[in-house]
């Protein structure tokens, strides 16, 4: 089973992306394409709130 971090390493706002891309093995960029899309899409408040709660709910990941 995939887990879901905070990406430390490809953090350009808060992690959530980055974080997405290294778990399902994607371009950072492509998942934040991917999001802008989706934003403009749906109106951008539902997206905006979503990845905020992402962000505050999302761990980093453990030190190893």
């Amino acid at each position: 089973m995939r887990k879901l971090y905070l990406s430390k390493n490809d953090c350009k706002i808060f992690g959530v992306c980055g974080g997405i891309a290294e778990s399902y093995d994607l371009d950072p960029t492509l998942v934040r394409l991917g999001l802008v899309f989706a934003t403009i899409v749906t109106g951008v408040v539902p997206l905006v709130v979503t990845y905020i709660i992402a962000r505050m709910i999302i761990p980093f990941k453990p030190v190893e």
